[in-house]
């Protein structure tokens, strides 16, 4: 491509208008930093929603998926291959579960879990054929599948692509009450972010999951976490949910699974509960194929030593901290390396925040007034620190 503003004439010419990405074409990324086509270099403070944990091309994934590529990509789920099953075991090893079923998104992932919780209503709660709910928060993000739209109350998600697939109810997040008086004898699961991402990495009042279990447990319903973008140590621990002292009966996994190499995600969970799904009633060309499990195997590896989860404990306490104390900010929410900052009014907000962090070298997300800060967990505490600080010269 001869210069950046003509990849960007191209993209803009031949691609759908779905994104409205920032002025930049990235050519190379390694670790924290990602070089565009002008060769300047940038850190990343986004690290591809959580994709990115182990930071760009982290020599290990990379291996693993070279490796793989000479030798077998896909073969079907109707034959093994010799990947499948050490990643399954793995993954059930790494997150506390018994049972793996692969696919290729995380909006797949979800998905899939609604189908098993619904199947599991039938096959062992005895709720009528077609009269399963679920029941979801407000301001949740799922995935931007039909049926994940239709339980969204972000308008830009949801309105104009009905009609919707019915059978969810729709409650505050947090609001242990709200979520006990909507409860029945048709609900089949209860889908929850440990902390909400795209609402701005909000977490819950303290005990709201201990209380969400026990609810659980009483209406013999079963509890879903989405993990996709909490999951796979970045706030800390190797599941969100874990800081709760909680488990889920199925947790949906993402975007980190892979290393940011390709789509790779799973649901985990109890055995009785996937166990309910039967050879046909679901299937993926795609997933659990043999190079998806070889990356998949390397990031659950490289999970397993913990150092990852330890990384994003100490620098987010730091991240945390730093943040706190700059001028222009009203707020820092969220958990390990992954903060939600509300700019304080009377300051640039929005499009020009990330535009100006552009200039200085760093790649943010903003949306609204807020500013989203969730960078590769490989990342040093000077890069950290330049980061921060070029947040400190827009803002001030």
């Amino acid at each position: 491509m001869s210069s950046t503003q003509d990849c960007i004439a191209l993209a803009e010419r031949w691609g759908a208008d779905d994104y409205v990405p920032l002025p930049v074409v990235l050519t190379h990324g390694e670790g924290a930093w990602v070089t565009d086509l002008d060769g300047l270099r940038h850190l990343d403070f986004l690290a591809g929603y959580s994709a990115l944990n182990f930071g760009h091309r982290h020599p290990d994934i990379i291996a693993a998926a070279k490796a793989q590529l000479d030798r077998l990509t896909l073969t079907s789920r109707m034959f093994h291959h010799d990947r499948f099953a050490l990643f399954c075991r793995e993954l059930a090893e790494l997150t506390g579960t018994e049972r793996v079923l692969p696919s290729n998104s995380g909006g797949e992932a979800v998905d899939s879990a609604v189908k098993i919780a619904r199947k599991w209503a039938y096959r062992v709660k005895g709720v009528p054929d077609g009269a399963a709910e679920i029941i979801v928060a407000g301001s949740n993000f799922h995935g931007r599948t039909t049926t994940i739209v239709s339980f969204s109350t972000d308008a830009t998600v949801h309105d104009g692509f009905g009609p919707y697939t019915p059978g969810f109810r729709v409650v505050p997040y947090g609001d242990i009450d709200a979520l006990r008086a909507a409860v029945t004898e048709h609900t089949a699961a209860v889908l929850l972010e440990p902390i909400q991402a795209e609402a701005g990495v909000v977490v819950p009042p303290k005990g709201y999951f201990t209380e969400v279990r026990q609810l659980c447990d009483e209406t013999h319903t079963l509890f879903i976490a989405d993990e996709v973008q909490s999951g796979l140590a970045r706030t800390g621990a190797t599941l969100a949910l874990d800081h709760e002292g909680v488990r889920a009966d199925l947790y949906t996994l993402g975007k980190a699974l892979s290393g940011g190499t390709m789509p790779v995600s799973a649901v985990v969970g109890r055995a009785d509960v996937i166990g309910v799904l039967r050879p046909g009633e679901h299937g993926s060309t795609f997933g659990g194929n043999p190079l998806a499990c070889a990356v998949g195997r390397a990031a659950v590896k490289l999970l397993a030593t913990g150092g990852f989860q330890e990384r994003s404990r100490e620098l987010g306490t730091y991240l945390h901290a730093r943040l706190g104390e700059l001028d222009g900010v009203a707020e820092v929410r969220g958990r390990g390396l992954w903060a939600n900052v509300r700019i304080a009014e009377g300051r640039p907000t929005g499009r020009r925040v990330s535009e100006a962090l552009l200039e200085r070298g760093l790649l943010c997300k903003v949306a609204d007034e807020n500013l989203r800060v969730s960078p590769p967990l490989v990342i040093t505490r000077e890069e950290l620190d330049r980061g921060i600080d070029a947040i400190a010269e827009v803002l001030g």
